[in-house]
């Protein structure tokens, strides 16, 4: 797999990791439904991942 490929899986990853955990440990009567903030915070996460795996200048 190339970079890109890698920075992608990797990026996606993030974001997946953030809503699962955003998500898991509720109490039993909240609202069991994904936020605009969450879905707002995962994005930053995967954002960064891909600027902090990009390769090195050459």
């Amino acid at each position: 797999m190339n970079d890109r490929g890698w920075r992608t899986f990797f990026a996606v990853l993030a974001g997946v990791a953030v809503i699962y955990f955003g998500t898991t440990g509720r109490e039993p009567g909240e609202d069991g439904g994904i936020s605009g903030g969450l879905i707002v915070l995962a994005l930053l996460a995967a954002a960064l991942v891909w600027h902090l795996t990009r390769p090195a200048a050459k």
